[in-house]
């Protein structure tokens, strides 16, 4: 078989990752996400640098009964569309992953046993998990990966981002998988054919939204008829209300037999959704309603802990970004296409102050480009001006000072109050602004289309990777309307740099183009806080928020 080698793969750049990473130049998250990404295994990783284990591989719990979550309720869809966390929560318990990205940085194999990328990162030879199976008992192949690639590569269904992810496999005529694009070797062993190297395309496969569905996949049939290859199923899902999911002992869960995945241990794990106000949660703590929160924010961390409750924290890159939709009008103008009107929000906000009365002061300092100190690829270019005193008379330059910007946020803890300290300094700054906070289901069905608001962003483990999803022309999750051909290609060439180092060469000129075409306001990362009954195991906050169901147990 080709899978099978005498030692483990190590990728040809991991060397150098290794000098960068002993010299100071990179930190442990920074190198487990660099060369594990290219398909040295996360257990090699590790050990080069000492590390024996991820805090969070497998569960030696014991079992317990039933397990109940805070968590926003949100309808379920095709997965490809996914585009909140929370939904993909749910679908966990049944919709597996390819690979799955660990709280220290690291990718490890999920439906994947290993992976190997080239050193030019144009091909990457996938080797399947020996003994999955499907819930129908069919086994789980390389046929079904070539298929899901088919499935995600299709650009013409509306909001699929993991066209995107994969643009390196499609073909640009048909904006489908290129023919060419998978080789079958095996039952066990395919390889992608890339068009153009493509260094993010595995933690592209980590990401919510590529959970591995079934050749019989529906959409609207998912919860009456759940296939898949986890072990739970799903008992019901009433949006806004709650979820519940069961323990499947009629499947054979591969992780029961898998070194280092533990047992699945829960017979039952529910989802309690309190709303988005913050209060409510922690009240619902107190009642004894609820085991573990999905995240707490601001303020609440403090009182969370002094009910007792366990708190698990992790630095992000996971933020909030204000935005102008450039293709947006408002009275009849494109106000946000106007690169001076941009300008002058930057200009009227202090990062500082957003982050002080927005999250508590929970973070550190963004710069307008969306790029984080926690990625890998990020290049230090430094803050935007802030000078409020200018805003003004830079949008009369605009001839817009007229305009009454409308911003639109969620009606929740973090953003809504972040969405009133930049309404607070537009103001002073002179300029006019109204404010409308949307209840969660108004806000989600139009994320993207209002002209200006503020939107939470979650941690993806490269910098590049949140770039070509969030500002490249035409993408799916693009709530910007920004189309610059310059900043399209500089991201293209980026993303054939295996070498992070000389990538961050190009990164820098990136972040420097958003901060020049001032397209958004980014002001802070967030430390992300989990608080959890005494008890409760493998809930440790992640910096997705995703949660690994399997991983979760309670001592009794």
């Amino acid at each position: 078989m080709s899978r099978a080698r005498s030692v483990p793969w190590i990728h040809p750049a991991t060397q150098q990752e290794l000098r960068d990473f002993r010299r100071g130049r990179v930190s442990r998250r920074e190198f487990l996400t660099r060369v594990t990404a290219l398909g040295t295994s996360a257990l090699a990783a590790r050990a080069m640098i000492g590390v024996a284990h991820a805090e969070e591989d497998g569960s030696t719990t014991p079992s317990g009964t039933t397990l109940r979550i805070q968590m926003e309720v949100r309808p379920l869809k095709d997965p490809r569309r996914y585009d909140w966390s929370e939904i993909a929560n749910v679908s966990r318990g049944w919709l597996e992953y390819l690979v799955e990205y660990s709280r220290d940085g690291s990718l490890r194999g999920m439906l994947l046993d290993s992976w190997e990328a080239s050193e030019d990162a144009t091909s990457y030879l996938l080797n399947i998990r020996p003994g999955v199976t499907w819930t129908t008992g069919e086994p789980f192949t390389s046929a079904d990966v070539a298929r899901l690639m088919a499935y995600w590569c299709d650009r013409s269904v509306e909001g699929n981002s993991m066209a995107g992810r994969l643009a390196a496999l499609l073909d640009p005529q048909t904006e489908q998988l290129a023919e060419t694009a998978v080789e079958v070797i095996d039952d066990l062993t395919l390889r992608l054919h890339l068009a153009y190297p493509d260094v993010a395309l595995m933690v592209g496969l980590s990401d919510y939204p590529a959970a591995c569905v079934h050749e019989s996949h529906d959409p609207e049939t998912m919860l009456s008829n759940p296939i898949g290859t986890g072990p739970y199923l799903p008992e019901a899902v009433v949006p806004n209300e709650r979820a519940a999911l069961v323990r499947n002992h009629a499947h054979n869960w591969w992780g029961e037999q898998a070194e280092g995945w533990g047992g699945a241990t829960l017979e039952r794990i529910e989802f309690i959704d309190y709303g988005t106000d913050p209060a409510a949660w922690l009240q619902a703590a107190q009642n004894d309603e609820i085991d573990m929160l999905y995240e707490n924010v601001g303020a609440f961390i403090e009182r969370a802990d002094t009910l007792g409750w366990e708190r698990s924290e992790v630095v992000t890159g996971a933020t909030v970004v204000l935005r102008g939709n450039q293709n947006a009008l408002v009275d009849g103008r494109a106000v946000y296409a106007e690169p001076k009107m941009r300008k002058a929000l930057q200009l009227a906000i202090s990062n500082e102050i957003a982050l002080e009365l927005g999250h508590e002061g929970l973070g550190t300092l963004a710069e307008n480009h969306h790029v984080a100190p926690v990625h890998p690829d990020y290049a230090e270019v430094g803050p935007t001006e802030y000078d409020p005193a200018r805003a003004l008379p830079l949008a009369e330059e605009a001839g817009l000072a007229d305009v009454e910007h409308e911003l639109v946020t969620l009606d929740d803890g973090l953003t809504r109050r972040t969405g009133d300290a930049c309404s607070a300094m537009l103001r002073d700054a002179g300029l006019k602004v109204s404010r409308k906070v949307l209840p969660g289901s108004a806000f989600w069905q139009a994320w993207k289309e209002y002209p200006l608001s503020i939107t939470e962003w979650n941690h993806r483990p490269l910098g590049i990777q949140v770039l070509a999803l969030a500002y490249r022309s035409g993408e799916a999750w693009n709530e910007t309307g920004y189309a610059s051909p310059e900043f399209d290609a500089l991201v293209a060439e980026a993303l054939t740099i295996a070498d992070a180092e000389a990538r961050q060469k190009i990164m820098a000129r990136i972040e420097r183009k958003l901060q020049e075409d001032a397209v958004i306001v980014q002001p802070f990362w967030r430390s992300l806080y989990r608080h959890v009954r005494p008890g409760v195991t493998g809930a440790e906050m992640h910096p997705s928020f995703e949660i690994h169901l399997y991983k979760l147990g309670l001592k009794v």
